[in-house]
């Protein structure tokens, strides 16, 4: 699976990089099935939409929703994203059952799969996907650098 997971968060780097065309922060994320497969792909659209949950991973979970087997329940399948998820894409990631969450940069300020929160691996929660961070970390973090300091003008 090292090899779907890799080129997903390749992938996902390629989507956070679309966001940037619609003024959205640069975070991409991909839904891989149980047999390593792409099942979903989304990158933020909170901008775009007007919608603050509209987040590249509920994005990208609601799809998989739709085309994975078990409805919402998205069993057996790894969430990839370029940044460490916030409290609400933790969460959604716990609620759907995801297996995997795998993550590019660490979000000290907001993260919530361990480096401000750790929601995934809350055990009063029922269900506790296994997490995996710092996958092509310097990559998704220079996108996230670059964006903001375009956004400052600097």
């Amino acid at each position: 699976m090292t090899g779907d997971v890799d080129a997903a968060m390749g992938r996902a780097l390629e989507l956070a990089a679309a966001a940037v065309a619609w003024g959205d922060t640069p975070i991409g994320a991909v839904v891989l099935g149980p047999d390593g497969g792409v099942l979903a792909e989304a990158a933020n659209e909170r901008e775009k939409r007007g919608d603050p949950t509209a987040h590249a991973e509920v994005l990208a979970l609601r799809a998989a929703a739709r085309v994975h087997g078990d409805g919402w329940r998205l069993t057996g399948t790894t969430l990839v994203v370029t940044l460490e998820p916030c409290t609400m894409c933790a969460g959604a990631s716990v609620l759907a059952r995801v297996d995997r969450v795998v993550y590019g940069a660490d979000d000290p300020k907001a993260g919530a799969a361990g480096s401000l929160w750790d929601v995934v691996r809350d055990r009063r929660l029922n269900h506790r996907p296994q997490v995996t961070g710092g996958v092509r970390a310097e990559e998704c973090a220079a996108l996230l650098r670059a964006f903001f300091r375009r956004q400052r003008g600097l």
